[in-house]
């Protein structure tokens, strides 16, 4: 009876890891909430107090320095208390923890002791963030959620496009109207262009405008030429539609005083003129110069037209997402208030620390760290801005080239007639003449 009684505890037990494994692999979110989740939960909170302390996180009760008498007593301090912290909430993936600072301490004491999170609880990453004052909340990653993402879903508006995936499992978006100009930056072959071509399918079944400027020769954006109202191929031709788009912003602003309005989307659907979706690749191009004078010229032109495009477009229903392998100051001043008028950031991996600064270290120098530590076995990851200030790790769905121009040539008839534009592109031809 007994080796009976051992072989079935044996197969019970064979089968129990058998399915446990099927359940990993193919319902991870099911196992982590049945096993993975009360082990690390358990984790957390028996050894909160012990990581507190070797990560000074612990604040003691008493001083150091006591006054017994005429007395000064000197000596280590006493029972340390750690943070107190809420239970582990389970998250998708992962799990969060609130923790009430101690007076006196900052979230940077954390975001220091992220690693020791990390192994303590045995988990793939811990984000620190600071939603209000006085509370820290830590977010535990149980694996990396970008290594596979899933097809995440948004609903479909005017002017916004679903890129991919977030690290918290939520759906990336790039919602113009609410965030009106973007800045993409990354190295070559970190997923910049997927992005953008992402992009361009998610907008081109939209009643929307899509003016390109690829000045290395239009072999990136090019290939959606079909569903581009304009495409400009060299920097003067940038100068031209980029004029041609100012002069455009001017009757709109015409139309909404005539109107007594303040945006174009406060005008009647009627005469509501098409909103306008400018994307630069290669930004510098625009503003390398070779030192002659007519390349000089080209570069201010650009640089102001830029400029003055991002800070009066946003009413006006005409939008920039402009993307570069590499921003930096050495472009000029001009580079740097254009930066200051993209609030979107998109920062995938680059080759030098002055890009990701660049891009993000004006808004939060915590995601440039995370952005420099991208690898280039992470394609399609970036650290991406929300509309409320926030950032997140993130990562675009693919979208292969042929399905991307497919779908631009699918909508090709969608694609509104801009005469101002079509104008200012004859006119270098004629010049030449």
């Amino acid at each position: 009876m007994g080796p009976t009684l051992l072989a079935l505890a044996l197969a019970v037990l064979a089968w129990v890891l058998v399915v446990g494994d099927l359940v990993r692999r193919h319902r991870p979110a099911w196992h982590w909430y049945v096993v993975g989740y009360p082990a690390t939960a358990c984790r957390v909170v028996f050894t909160w107090r012990r990581v507190a302390l070797l990560n000074d996180l612990s604040v003691s009760r008493l001083p150091a320095r006591t006054l017994i008498g005429h007395l000064l007593v000197k000596g280590d301090p006493v029972r340390p208390a750690a943070p107190r912290i809420s239970f582990p909430r389970a998250t998708r993936m992962g799990l969060t923890v609130a923790v009430q600072l101690h007076a006196g301490q900052t979230p940077a004491t954390y975001l220091k002791a992220a690693d020791a999170f990390v192994h303590a609880w045995k988990v793939h990453a811990v984000r620190v963030t600071s939603p209000e004052r006085g509370l820290v909340l830590l977010s535990a990653m149980a694996s990396d959620p970008l290594q596979r993402p899933g097809l995440a879903t948004a609903p479909t508006e005017l002017l916004s496009a679903l890129i991919g995936a977030l690290e918290s499992g939520g759906a990336w978006v790039m919602n113009l109207r609410l965030v009106p100009h973007w800045l993409i930056t990354g190295a070559t072959r970190s997923g910049k262009s997927t992005l953008l071509a992402r992009l361009i399918t998610q907008l081109a079944p939209q009643p929307v405008a899509l003016v390109g400027i690829d000045c290395k020769g239009g072999m990136e954006l090019g290939l959606f030429a079909g569903r581009l109202s304009a495409l400009a191929t060299s920097r003067r031709e940038a100068v031209a539609v980029l004029s041609a788009l100012a002069l455009d912003m001017q009757e709109r602003m015409s139309a909404c005083r005539s109107a007594g309005v303040r945006s174009i989307w406060e005008l009647p659907d009627k005469l509501r003129p098409v909103p306008v979706v400018v994307i630069v690749d290669e930004v510098a191009e625009l503003y390398l110069s070779d030192g002659r004078r007519e390349s000089k010229a080209e570069t201010e032109q650009c640089s102001t037209l830029l400029l003055r495009l991002a800070q009066l477009g946003a009413a006006l229903g005409v939008h920039l997402v402009v993307a570069g392998q590499r921003v930096g100051s050495d472009l000029g001043p001009g580079v740097t208030a254009l930066r200051a008028q993209l609030g979107g950031r998109i920062c995938h991996r680059v080759n030098d620390p002055g890009t990701a600064e660049m891009t993000l270290g004006d808004l939060n120098k915590d995601a440039v760290t995370v952005a420099q530590a991208i690898t280039a076995e992470e394609r399609g990851v970036a650290v991406c801005t929300g509309p409320d200030g926030s950032w997140s790790r993130a990562r675009s769905h693919l979208t292969p080239t042929e399905e991307a121009v497919s779908t631009a040539r699918k909508h090709a008839a969608l694609t509104p007639d801009l005469p101002a534009l079509n104008r200012a592109l004859a006119a270098p031809e004629g010049d030449d003449k």
